[in-house]
């Protein structure tokens, strides 16, 4: 068995060095003659060998080894680093990516690569790679199908339920189950393949978890065992119904098989230790072999930290956040010196301690961005088109959480930008542009917010079509559409199921996904607009918190009740005369700073109930969501407070216009108001 130890090591390093090699091969093909590219590839490939190898990924090494091959020719001049050339190694990274994050997920590493190596081989002899359809290649990237044995083990009781289960004539079916890699919503899918199993049968295990699983912290598979009196062939016919799913394979469990799945016990042989020392001295030499002096002394300033250790310390740290602002509240109404004084120097340690806290938890963007420029190659390639993707930023930090969300929703609005906005390069001569397209990705801070900016050069979005699909589809009606701002107008393509493609591609113009863009942008508490020349280009921007954790907000009170609106969502506060309240399409409004400002009474909203007041004054709180505002009509006005964000729990996930809530210095519950809900 592999120690953990050295596992964890092989992952991390495996996943550096397959970032260098993509990232290398991508310039490389910019720059085919530049051999010290060459030069750099080839090192990270002979150093992922010479690991994969020791610790007896043999699949790996031996893929690894093909591929070393070809690089060593172009390094020798042997060979010329064409786009067919360089297809066949990305394929071959793709295939090596997979295999990593089978043996990350506890595989090992085992896939079917006879088609690649055989592409490998052939440009070793110096003959011409066979061109490869679309068709081939998603075959090709199809995890490997299980034959005679099974993949997935059981422990005893398990094993009992499948007993009985035969005994009472149900079959048993290992089901593995592989997402399209382009899903959005990978959960959703997950949840609509249950459904169908649990219509036809029970689940009993599932790998990942089912809490995995919902939390999308899983590749493009998954696997679950089912009993079922439904034959195996129609369960797959049924899953195949779901949408983005690429592929089902049904393998039938029998007594006979489920004796051979007793799962290993641990074996520690007397030579273990010996042969981890080897192991690791062979990992290390591999690590001494291929890294500069320089770069090593840089590596032993840093530690390697599980990131569930630092989700421990920010919990714990947020009780110390609500025990701090009991302690303020309590020193205030005591009014003893002492106390205040050393009240307010723990306020100010614990501060600085939030700021380090909050820093160790932020990553760079670097680790959303650095997979995209493989896929926007793939993408305009698929496309026909020529783009020139530029990354801005990429160094910009943003929390962990925030990171781990903005993938996905990103991908598709690159994906939106070379297949709506980039023309095709006979288009962008007719128009006087250069054939290649440019899309900027573009990340960088400003107060405390990041913001994430994807800008193209291509056609931009037609005002005139978008308002036509909208007054077809019904979204807008024809007095709406007359006053609306081109803003306005753009928004509409964030509407569900909202779509100006001409034809259905593989790419986009099914009618969803930007809607769902914008709803995870805004679920982390960020907003989305856009800003379109006809024939000049686009800009998608993204305006988001920098954490999600400890969050600045306005306390405001509602009768004996106590509600927090973030900071970030704050123009200003202001105290407006009831005489200035007018009423406009039954909704009332004020006229703030030369700007139609309609009023949303959260008491009304919250059900709060509401004591007959004598007051001639409303206190507003003015929010806004992009170019929209609203005026929140509150009872009193409290304060400015750092408090800490909590989730409202599976129960509550509904709650309109609440995304969590927080605990005050006296011990009172505070929601916390979710404002983009309340502007339309």
């Amino acid at each position: 068995m592999i120690n953990a130890e050295y596992l964890d090591v092989f992952l991390d390093e495996s996943q550096e060095h397959l970032q260098s090699i993509n990232d290398n091969l991508l310039k490389l093909e910019q720059a085919p003659d530049d051999l010290s590219i060459v030069g750099e590839v080839f090192r990270s490939a002979h150093t992922l060998k010479g690991m994969a190898a020791t610790m007896g990924f043999e699949d790996l090494a031996h893929l690894t080894h093909n591929m070393e091959n070809v690089l060593d020719l172009i390094r020798n001049s042997k060979l010329e680093a064409t786009s067919a050339v360089l297809d066949v190694v990305f394929l071959a990274v793709d295939d090596l990516e997979a295999m990593v994050t089978d043996i990350a997920m506890g595989g090992e590493g085992k896939r079917d690569v006879s088609h690649v190596v055989s592409q490998l081989e052939l440009i070793e002899k110096g003959e011409t790679p066979k061109a490869v359809t679309k068709e081939e290649l998603e075959k090709m990237v199809q995890p490997v199908q299980p034959s005679e044995k099974l993949e997935e083990t059981y422990d005893e009781f398990e094993r009992t339920v499948l007993e009985q289960s035969f005994e009472q004539g149900y079959g048993a079916y290992q089901i593995k189950v592989s997402l399209d890699e382009r899903a959005m919503l990978k959960a959703a899918r997950v949840f609509m393949v249950f459904d169908v199993l649990e219509q036809v049968g029970e689940v009993i295990k599932s790998t990942p978890s089912a809490e995995h699983l919902e939390e999308e912290k899983f590749d493009q598979d998954f696997l679950v065992t089912v009993l079922s009196k439904v034959e195996g062939e129609e369960i797959k016919q049924r899953i195949l119904k779901v949408s983005e799913i690429t592929n089902v394979v049904v393998q039938s469990i029998d007594a006979k098989m489920l004796s051979t799945l007793v799962e290993e016990e641990e074996v520690i042989p007397i030579v273990e230790e010996p042969i981890k020392a080897e192991k690791k001295e062979l990992v290390q030499a591999e690590k001494k072999e291929e890294k500069p002096a320089k770069q090593k002394a840089e590596m032993n300033k840093t530690i390697r930290v599980n990131i569930e250790r630092l989700d421990v310390l920010m919990n714990l740290f947020e009780e110390l956040v609500i025990d701090r602002g009991r302690l303020e509240q309590i020193a205030s109404e005591l009014r003893n010196n002492e106390l205040n004084e050393t009240v307010e120097r723990m306020s100010r340690i614990s501060g600085d301690l939030q700021e380090i806290i909050l820093n160790m938890r932020m990553m760079p963007v670097e680790q959303v961005f650095n997979r995209f420029p493989r896929m926007v190659r793939s993408l305009s390639k698929d496309l026909n088109k020529k783009v020139n993707l530029q990354i801005v930023g990429a160094e910009t930090e943003l929390d962990r959480t925030i990171i781990d969300e903005i993938g996905d929703p990103l991908v598709h609005l690159l994906r939106n930008s070379i297949d709506h906005g980039i023309e095709t390069p006979d288009k962008r001569v007719a128009a006087g542009k250069p054939e290649e397209g440019t899309v900027i990705l573009k990340a960088y801070h400003s107060g405390n917010n990041v913001f994430i900016e994807i800008e193209d050069d291509g056609a931009g979005i037609d005002r005139e079509k978008v308002l036509k699909k909208a007054l077809t589809n019904g979204v807008v009606t024809e007095e709406e559409a007359q006053k609306m701002t081109d803003q306005q107008v753009f928004a509409l393509l964030f509407s569900s199921g909202f779509s100006t493609a001409d034809k259905i591609t593989d790419v986009s113009g099914r009618g969803v996904g930007l809607d769902v863009v914008r709803n995870t942008f805004e679920s982390l508490g960020g907003v989305v607009t856009v800003n379109s020349i006809l024939g000049k280009g686009s800009t998608f921007s993204i305006q988001l918190p920098l954490t999600l954790s400890i969050i600045d907000v306005m306390l405001v009170e509602l009768q004996n009740e106590k509600f927090a609106i973030p900071l970030s969502s704050i123009v200003e506060t202001a105290i407006v005369n009831k005489t200035d309240v007018f009423s406009a399409h039954n909704q009332k409004v004020i006229d703030f700073r030369g700007k139609v400002v309609p009023l949303v009474f959260l008491n009304d909203i919250f059900e709060v109930p509401k004591e007959q007041s004598e007051e001639e004054f409303y206190s507003l709180v003015i929010v806004h969501k992009g170019d929209k505002v609203a005026g929140l009509v509150v009872d009193s006005l409290i304060g400015q407070h750092d408090i800490v964000l909590k989730s409202l729990g599976n129960y509550l996930k509904e709650v309109f216009a609440i995304s969590g809530a927080t605990i005050l210095g006296n011990g009172q519950v505070a929601l916390i108001v979710d404002t983009n809900a309340l502007i339309k």
